[in-house]
């Protein structure tokens, strides 16, 4: 018996290739360039520096650097403010993995603050709590390109006298009360990967209020602690080498330019689909927070499993038999603290470092229940790849296939 077609039968536009990336001649041309040039590296080149300065000017910032990943700029940003061993950063347990990692690698301790669960970032109303004499540092993320919660945040910041480091990597040019994301910490941090919103494969972008912090140098801080200013070789402190390339920066340079056209994009095209789901009594939308402005990285919405006979992962798999590419909550069906590198302490070789470290203040345990929204949202959200290609007709597919097979599923 032949199999009936998926609801979805074709392709839809994606971030892997130039049907969801808004990639073209400007880019050819300022890589071009910089060919011609013959100089690729930051080292010798301009292009970097052009680029730092560039995206330090769209978000009103006084300082930037430009590195390798979104990974790298969390990491940098952690090198300088310089965390103690045993030292603890507040984090959200929903968010990628590249937010925790530079943590661990700094020998710090992630300690995780539950969600909001409209917007599944951060509570604020339960990041007092965490706090200890060991705290850090307060790293924010805005999920799925909704702004958190700020005001309060920041709050807390000035209170307690923690920095704050916003990651906005899903998040660009999203607005919190008239101001763009990534201006209120005292450090931001952006991802060029593919899949976000401007893209130069990789790469990454700090941006500062301060260029020097307890004595550190925000640029030797990805530069192997080397001031290049001075003759000679010189290392001040432990730093990697998280260069972004000429031809990577160049790429940046065109891609800033589209940012309106790209973030409108996307923005319309969610807020379609929104209308369109928000018609169904089993779909529980995400609510940005007033006076707010989301830009879309992906596209989330909860699922009522009160109402429907299969579970989430269930959903999911006859969402993708229908040809809509999708995965059950974000970063997957459990928060972070459950996956083994934390859980486990799968970190540095089977010594557990920094859970085990001596430096710490207590045993450090990520059983279920730590964090019971995060734990309950990651069941029930079903997210979608977001991208600018999309247009009216793919976001009618997209809604059929979704309200089909809820109703199919609908107790």
């Amino acid at each position: 018996m032949k199999n009936k077609s998926p609801l979805i039968p074709n392709k839809l536009p994606t971030i892997a290739d130039n049907s969801g990336r808004m990639l073209g001649d400007e880019e050819k041309q300022a890589l071009m360039e910089v060919i011609d040039s013959g100089t690729l590296a930051y080292i010798y080149g301009t292009k970097v520096r052009d680029f730092e300065e560039a995206y330090a000017k769209l978000h009103d910032m006084p300082y930037s650097v430009a590195v390798s990943s979104g990974t790298a700029a969390l990491h940098t940003a952690l090198i300088y403010l310089n965390p103690e061993p045993g030292d603890e950063i507040i984090v959200s347990p929903i968010t990628d993995m590249g937010t925790v990692i530079p943590i661990l690698y700094q020998q710090a301790i992630p300690v995780f603050v539950d969600v909001e669960e409209n917007t599944q970032n951060m509570d604020p109303n339960l990041i007092e709590q965490s706090i200890t004499d060991r705290t850090k540092a307060i790293m924010v993320t805005h999920m799925h390109g909704i702004p958190a919660d700020m005001d309060p945040i920041m709050e807390i910041s000035k209170k307690y006298g923690i920095p704050v480091i916003e990651d906005c990597a899903q998040a660009h040019m999203a607005t919190y009360k008239g101001a763009l994301v990534g201006t209120f910490g005292d450090l931001s941090c952006f991802s060029f990967q593919q899949s976000k919103h401007i893209t130069t494969g990789d790469g990454g972008m700090v941006l500062s209020k301060t260029p020097n912090w307890n004595g550190r140098d925000l640029r030797l801080s990805f530069d192997k602690g080397w001031p290049r200013d001075k003759p000679g070789r010189d290392h001040l402190f432990l730093a990697p080498n998280y260069h972004m390339t000429e031809l990577q920066a160049a790429v940046g340079l065109a891609q800033i330019k589209k940012y309106p056209q790209i973030v409108n994009q996307r923005r319309a095209m969610g807020k379609l689909l929104s209308k369109k789901l928000g018609e169904s009594d089993l779909i529980k939308l995400f609510s940005p927070l007033p006076n707010t402005t989301s830009t879309f990285f992906g596209y989330g919405f909860r699922i009522d499993l009160e109402k429907l006979k299969s579970s989430g992962a269930q959903i999911a798999k006859e969402l993708q038999l229908e040809g809509l590419k999708c995965e059950l909550g974000y970063p997957g069906p459990v928060p972070l603290y459950s996956y083994p590198m934390i859980a486990e302490y799968k970190t540095f070789g089977t010594s557990g470092l920094p859970f085990t470290s001596s430096h710490t203040t207590k045993k450090w345990s990520f059983e279920k229940g730590l964090c019971p929204v995060a734990e309950k949202v990651c069941q029930e959200t079903i997210m979608l790849p977001w991208n600018e290609g999309l247009r009216e007709e793919h976001v009618d597919l997209i809604a059929n296939a979704i309200i089909t097979v809820l109703e199919r599923n609908r107790k």
